[in-house]
C-alpha cells in the first residue's frame, strides 16, 4: 500500500503565515500612511504663513512610507513564488509513487529470496560485504575481487550457515582494500519501489525499502509508477497549474505584455 504524507494544513505553513503577516503589515502601513496624509493635509491647511512647514521633511517621510509599502509588496510576491515552487516540487515527488528507482543507500528489501545492492570502486580491490538484519545482527559475510566500475551483489537470503532468512529490510556494509593494503572508497546504491512520499519534509523525502531518502538522492528511474490517475497527484498538479496561470497573468499585467 502506498502512503502519502500530505502537506501541513494551510494555517500552519510558514509561507501562509508569512503571507498573513505581510498582509497585516501592509494594512497597518496603509492605515498609517492615510493617517499621515490626513495630518499633513490638516497641517498644510492651518500652517502659519510666516512659518511654513518644511517641505523636505514631509517629502522624505512620504518617500519612506512608499519604500516600506513597496518592500512589503515585494515580500508578498516572493512568498507566492516560493509557494508555487514548493507545490511544483510536491507534484514531481508524487509522480514517483510506485516507481522502481535506484538511490544512494545501503538498505535493501529481501523479497522472493533475493536482495540486490549495486556498488562501485575506482580501482581494483577486494571487497568485504557484511549483511545485517534490521536489528543490526550480522547474518551473512563474504569477500570478492572487484574491478573498477559498478558491481552488483545479489544475496540469496541465506545466512552464513545456509538458513533462510525472513523477508524484510537488510543492510549491506561494503568495504574494499586495494593491492597495496590501502582502503578503496566504495559507493553503494540500492533499488526499490517508492511506497511513500513526505511532501511536508524539507527537503521532500521518498520512502524506499522502508527508509526515507531525499528526492535528490535518486540516481535512476527503472520503471514509472503510473500515477497519472492518482487523485492526490492530480489535485496538487491542478493547484500548481492554477497558481502558475495566476502568476503569469500578474506578470503580464505588470509588464503590459
Amino acid at each position: 500500500m502506498t502512503t502519502t504524507t500530505p502537506p501541513p494544513s494551510p494555517t500552519g505553513t510558514p509561507s501562509t503565515t508569512g503571507a498573513v503577516a505581510s498582509s497585516t503589515n501592509l494594512s497597518n502601513i496603509a492605515g498609517n500612511f492615510n493617517a499621515f496624509l490626513t495630518l499633513l493635509t490638516t497641517q498644510l491647511q492651518h500652517q502659519d504663513p510666516l512659518s511654513p512647514l518644511d517641505t523636505n521633511q514631509f517629502t522624505q517621510q512620504l518617500v519612506q512610507f512608499a519604500s516600506v509599502e513597496q518592500q512589503i509588496n515585494m515580500n508578498t510576491s516572493l512568498s507566492t513564488l516560493i509557494s508555487l515552487q514548493q507545490t511544483q516540487q510536491a507534484t514531481a515527488a508524487l509522480n514517483f509513487l510506485g516507481a522502481t528507482v535506484v538511490v544512494g543507500g545501503n538498505s535493501a528489501q529481501l523479497a522472493n529470496g533475493q536482495a540486490t545492492w549495486n556498488y562501485s570502486v575506482a580501482s581494483p580491490a577486494t571487497a568485504t560485504i557484511n549483511v545485517s538484519n534490521s536489528s543490526g545482527q550480522l547474518v551473512y559475510s563474504t569477500t570478492q575481487a572487484v574491478q573498477p566500475g559498478t558491481q552488483t551483489f545479489v544475496w540469496n537470503g541465506r545466512n552464513s550457515v545456509g538458513n533462510v532468512m525472513p523477508t524484510g529490510a537488510y543492510t549491506a556494509s561494503i568495504t574494499a582494500t586495494g593491492a597495496n593494503g590501502q582502503p578503496v572508497q566504495v559507493t553503494t546504491q540500492v533499488q526499490g519501489v517508492v511506497s511513500g512520499v513526505n511532501v511536508s519534509a524539507n527537503p521532500i523525502t521518498l520512502t524506499i525499502n522502508g527508509q526515507s531518502y531525499p528526492l535528490n538522492q535518486i540516481t535512476q528511474v527503472l520503471s514509472t509508477g503510473g500515477t497519472s490517475g492518482n487523485p492526490v497527484s492530480q489535485a496538487v498538479g491542478n493547484a500548481a497549474d492554477a497558481g502558475q496561470n495566476f502568476l503569469n497573468g500578474l506578470v503580464n499585467a505588470v509588464t503590459g505584455h
